[in-house]
């Protein structure tokens, strides 16, 4: 089942839009210098005539050629799709070296073919290897490895599964089986075009005359598509095109055996079987097993030295584990509690620590959540778990989440999202006084609890393509749809966009020199995350507000009233501001 829903996923992505950038490369690289006759047709003159019968003593292509190329590309995604991170983080080196490189071997394999006497000294390393008879020693592997590095395919739900199960390191035999098979069928039709270009070229006898010109164009290819990476263009490109297997990938992440099918491995593991155990709703203290371990934490911060803590080497204090994300409007609202049980209780022997648990790809800037956390007056120790190690360790599927441990070790109470505080300060209570009796505790803390009282707010609101939830327009929300109009009406808790829109992954941001969306909301508190360098001017009810938008993604206050309520936001968005979401108390 793992390897038809793979090869079936990637097959749809290997017609999608995303091969576009590579497919010059394939056509000419890799399919038609390997037709018969490469290397043996004389030399041209200036007019295109051979000047010559007499055979050429050039090295021959090899037939394999386009199989090669193709190994060589799901080789390399396979690798960084599911090891690259681990790797660079071993080695600390940037996220992005291997994409770097990749765009080098580009470049120098397209000046080896433009100019032989580069190709020589490439190949000088490996003329020790075996190799046939005559045949070039660069025979596409490494072009197909390259390829691989720099070949971003599409986002869909087979990839998605793979991708969260690499950042997760959840690679088991599943995880393995679907990518190499995902690969495979990507890899499918960038086989079919590299065949076509070689019998084009046999078919063709100018082709076959012109191996010298053919080895010039598709080094500049090469070059031309490594330039291009840099600047960003295949990307800008692709979105000229229409994603007509939308409708495809929608088909397969709807169907229940393949959601079944790429859940792979499950969460459930040793350390965190027991947490079931708890019931978050519970106000008095249960017994959920020992706290599975922290783990996978890319870096600490508010801890002496930056130095990372060991649950274990905590036994004998109670702990409070916070789930969090700085732009997260609940997690902010629930700062100043967790602030402030730590001020009051530290010394008593309750250690908080937050693990930061990215949603956007810009938390996980270690600054950025730095300074996210100074703003939220965050001072207790902090975890940055961009791999989602620890959340997947403990199961949890929400922002804020509260994991009470006690001085033995045990998770002692469990509370997803915002709320019942004054009850878990009462168990953080219990929990100091067992460990030790007699404790001098201070007064119980007074902060105010702001958790919204309308539990049917509009639920938080994305934007960007890959995320978005309550889009109440007309058009299909995809990458490719550039022009939205307001629909004759908008439902309440949705939005809708009017105007030139660009639609990234993460967040929307206008073409032009401003575009507007319009939000019907229910709630006390809205804010918008945006980032960039504007000023955003809302109409909030018939009221103008305006926002100066500077610097990293940050969440930026629309409104708050003295209770809930219904009503209309327009947002006029100018150019240089992206929008990632609403959000709602």
């Amino acid at each position: 089942m793992l390897v038809i829903i793979g090869l079936l996923g990637g097959f749809i992505t290997g017609i999608s839009p995303c091969i576009i950038p590579v497919l010059p490369v394939i056509l000419m690289s890799g399919g038609m210098q390997s037709a018969r006759g490469s290397g043996a047709s004389g030399e041209e003159r200036g007019d295109g005539a051979v000047a010559t019968k007499t055979r050429v003593a050039a090295p021959t292509v090899s037939r394999w050629r386009p199989y090669l190329v193709i190994l060589g590309i799901v080789t390399s995604f396979t690798i960084m799709t599911l090891a690259a991170s681990l790797i660079l983080n071993a080695l600390g080196l940037p996220q992005d070296v291997l994409r770097w490189a990749g765009i080098t071997v580009l470049v120098l394999i397209g000046v080896g073919l433009m100019f032989p006497q580069v190709q020589h000294l490439l190949e000088k390393p490996f003329e020790r290897l075996p190799k046939p008879k005559g045949t070039s020693k660069m025979q596409g592997f490494p072009l197909g490895l390259a390829l691989g590095a720099v070949y971003v395919p599409c986002a869909g739900p087979v990839l998605a599964a793979i991708t969260v199960a690499g950042a997760t390191g959840q690679i088991g035999a599943d995880t393995v089986v679907l990518t190499v098979s995902f690969a495979i069928g990507a890899a499918l039709p960038l086989l079919f075009f590299a065949l076509a270009g070689r019998r084009l070229a046999e078919r063709i006898s100018a082709f076959r005359r012109r191996q010298k010109t053919i080895r010039i164009v598709s080094g500049l290819l090469m070059i031309l598509l490594a330039v291009g990476l840099v600047f960003d263009v295949p990307a800008r490109l692709q979105q000229l095109v229409p994603d007509y297997t939308s409708a495809l990938q929608q088909q397969i992440a709807e169907n229940d055996e393949v959601q079944e099918a790429i859940a792979i491995g499950g969460l459930e593991n040793d350390e965190n079987q027991d947490l079931d155990l708890c019931d978050p709703g519970a106000t008095e203290l249960q017994e959920c097993g020992t706290a599975p371990s922290i783990r996978g934490i890319e870096s600490w911060f508010n801890t002496e030295g930056d130095q990372p803590i060991d649950l274990a080497e905590l036994r004998g204090q109670v702990v409070l584990v916070d789930f969090w994300a700085y732009s997260c409007i609940n997690c902010q609202r629930s700062a100043p509690h967790i602030n402030a049980w730590y001020d009051a209780y530290a010394d008593a022997g309750l250690q908080v620590i937050g693990v930061h648990s990215p949603e956007y790809a810009f938390e996980k800037v270690r600054d950025n959540v730095i300074d996210g956390a100074a703003r939220l007056g965050i001072e207790y120790p902090v975890a940055i778990d961009n791999t989602l190690s620890t959340w997947t360790n403990y199961r949890n599927a929400y922002w804020p989440a509260r994991y009470l441990i006690d001085a033995d070790g045990v998770v002692r109470n469990v509370h997803f999202g915002e709320g019942q505080y004054a009850e878990g300060e009462q168990m953080i209570r219990e929990l100091l006084e067992q460990a030790n009796p007699g404790v001098d505790l201070p007064a119980a803390t007074e902060t105010a609890d702001e958790t919204a009282a309308n539990p049917d707010r509009t639920p938080e609101t994305y934007l960007g393509w890959s995320k978005v939830v309550n889009f109440g327009g007309d058009e299909r929300y995809g990458a490719s749809t550039e022009s939205f109009s307001y629909p004759e009406t908008i439902p309440q808790d949705t939005f809708a966009l009017d105007g030139d829109w660009q639609l990234e992954s993460q967040y929307v941001t206008p073409r032009g020199d401003s575009a507007e969306i319009t939000l019907e909301y229910s709630a006390q508190v809205v804010q918008m995350v945006l980032e960039g360098e504007g000023t955003v001017v809302a109409e909030v009810d018939g009221e103008r507000v305006e926002i100066d938008v500077s610097g990293t993604p940050n969440a930026y206050e629309l409104l708050r009233a003295d209770a809930s309520q219904d009503g209309t936001i327009v947002v006029t968005l100018p150019s240089g501001v992206n929008a990632y979401s609403f959000t709602f108390g």
